[in-house]
Order: C-alpha cells, then structure tokens, then sequence
C-alpha cells in the first residue's frame, strides 16, 4: 500500500501548475481562501475516487492482459508527450492553461456579495471541470489497475490537498512563477517510470 501511496502522491504533485491549479489560485483572490479550498478539494476528492473505482473495475476484466499492456501503453505514450511538450515550451511565458483558467473565472462571476455555499459550489464545479479527464485523473486511474487501490486513493487525496493548499494561499502571481516546464519534463519521466515499472511487473 505505501508503495501505491507514494507513487500517486509523485504523480499528483508533480502536476503543480495544471488548470485545476490555477482555476484555484485564481479563485483564491476573488473569494474566501478557506472557501475554494474546501470546494475545490471535494470537487478533486470525488475525480480521484471515481478514477480509482474505474481503475479497481478494470483490474478485474477476463482479458486483463491486454489491459495489462494497453496501461502500459498509457503511460508510456503519456510520458514520450509530456517530454515532447515540455521541450517546446517557453521557459517563463504563461501558456494556454493560465489563459484558460483566467477565462473560466471570469466568465462564471457571481454577484458582489455571494452566499458562502455559491462560493464552494462555484470552486467545486469548476474544478471538477477543469480536472475531468486530465492526466492526473487518467494517471491515478491506471495506477489503481495495477497497484493497491486503496493506497493510490490516499496518496492522490494527500497530493490534491497538498496542491490546494498551494495554490490558494500562495496567491496567483507566485502560482503563475511556477516553473510549467521543469515540473512537465518531470512528469513526463515519471509517466516514463510507471510504464517500466508497470511492464516489469508482468513479466
């Protein structure tokens, strides 16, 4: 389990600076911090879960050897794009995704003086949005069809938590400094080990 553990927690953490981050830290200046945190952080917890359940499901398939190799495939295919992205990508210049996260803010304003539920119910959704179907999502669903189910829940859980905190307290001008490409060429090395380590386990 603890080797689960820290393998979804790399993963998680290795994400700083996706568009759930940002949507967070942008938040994080309009309304209450404590607010978006715990709005957000339900909105991660439940992706992490339903990935983890779909994860768990798959695992159990008759023909779990070509689900064997096609999460291989995942990730290593995962990884060999970061690496590609991260490579072309400028070293300072914010993206698309703070674009993105920027955009989405604004476009779902609430009023001057929004009851604190409109608030968590805005970072929820909104975070849950943002974070359907992204790679952490898609990286802790093929980690939970190979490793401890269990273990990958609470290390992501831990990872999400970790990287609110980040963001919503560490403000929006010190989340746009984050170093994207550094922490994309990280990922893509880790997507790149958790394909051998995947493929060393069945043979």
């Amino acid at each position: 389990m603890l080797k689960s553990a820290v393998a979804s927690l790399l993963l998680i953490l290795v994400a700083l600076g996706d568009q759930t981050f940002y949507v967070a830290a942008m938040l994080a200046t309009r309304y209450s911090r404590w607010l978006i945190y715990v709005g957000a952080t339900a909105a991660l917890l439940l992706t992490t879960v339903l990935a983890v359940i779909v994860g768990k499901a798959v695992s159990v398939v008759p023909q779990f050897e070509v689900i064997h190799n096609a999460e291989i495939a995942l990730f290593i295919g995962c990884g060999v794009r970061l690496l590609y992205q991260a490579a072309r990508m400028p070293a300072n210049v914010p993206d698309a995704i703070v674009k993105q996260a920027v955009d989405v803010v604004r476009e779902t304003e609430l009023v001057s003086k929004p009851h604190r539920l409109e608030i968590i119910l805005k970072a929820f959704w909104l975070t849950f949005t943002s974070g359907w179907g992204n790679l952490s999502q898609v990286g802790t669903f093929a980690l939970a069809i190979s490793y401890n189910q269990v273990g990958v829940a609470i290390g992501a859980i831990l990872g999400h938590g970790f990287s609110t905190v980040i963001a919503v307290v560490a403000g929006w001008n010190l989340a746009r400094c984050i170093p994207r490409r550094t922490l994309t060429f990280a990922r893509g090395l880790l997507f790149l080990c958790f394909g051998i380590a995947v493929l060393m386990q069945g043979e």
